[in-house]
């Protein structure tokens, strides 16, 4: 049994980090200062931009996170949960733009499902020094290297899965059920540790390396979490209660 099984996550990684939704206009800039730190000068992924700001047309109508650093009382990573677009819920989320004709609609059809609902897991990004181990560097978000060490080393994932219950959180506190993902072919293989049920929804694409369009239900997440990672998600689902209003704006 690794030692993250026989001790409270939790606790564990409130000693360590803490997420925050940022829905405050200073928030989300320090969200597209590390995109750009990451996406543009990091990984040459998107194009250097003048105010070291990365942005696209899915942030008005997306809610965002970021992950910081207790030790550095800084922010280390961000991702967001790319919403409807009010007023036209059936404009396509950036993974059906992306891959929209590789989708087998027989075992998911976004476009078929009330919209309100569905939202798209994007934009998740770690800067160098947290990601960068054996190899880490060139990914945003480190994904294909969310190993959990060795036998005789383990070691837990904190910043990738604090990021990624940070979002099914949030997912939970807006009432969306289903959560689509365009991601590395191996998250299945690494969330399937934790409980996290993972279903490719269409063919692999080459997006930034190969990635497929796959889709979780925040319902069987909760219920699936394996017992060494619950009191990690009772932590997260704890700040972004006390980071989130009832009904926050979108703007």
């Amino acid at each position: 049994m690794a030692w993250f099984e026989s001790v409270n996550l939790g606790k564990g990684f409130k000693r360590y980090f803490e997420v925050a939704p940022a829905l405050s206009d200073e928030l989300k800039d320090e969200v597209y200062g590390i995109r750009h730190r990451v996406y543009c000068e990091e990984l040459g992924f998107e194009p250097v931009r003048p105010d070291r700001r990365e942005k696209d047309e899915y942030d008005a109508h997306s809610i965002h996170l970021l992950i910081r650093s207790v030790a550095e009382d800084g922010y280390v990573g961000c991702a967001r949960l790319v919403l409807a677009r009010p007023g036209d819920p059936y404009y396509p989320l950036p993974f059906e733009r992306t891959c929209g004709a590789m989708l087998d609609r027989n075992v998911a059809d976004p476009t078929k499902m009330p919209r309100s609902a569905v939202a798209e897991v994007s934009r998740l990004a770690i800067v160098s020094a947290y990601r960068r181990r054996k190899g880490e560097g060139t990914t945003a978000d480190a994904v294909a290297q969310m190993n959990f060490g060795s036998k005789d080393r383990p070691r837990f994932p904190y910043i990738q899965v604090g990021l990624y219950l940070g979002i099914v959180a949030l997912a939970r506190r807006l009432g969306v059920d289903t959560l689509f993902v365009l991601t590395e072919p191996r998250l299945a293989t690494h969330f399937g540790r934790l409980g996290v049920k993972v279903r490719p929804v269409g063919a692999p694409v080459e997006h930034r390396g190969t990635r497929v369009p796959a889709m979780m239900s925040v319902d069987e997440i909760e219920h699936g979490l394996r017992f060494f990672v619950r009191p990690l998600y009772s932590v997260i689902l704890d700040e972004i209660a006390a980071g989130y209003p009832e009904h926050p704006t979108l703007h």
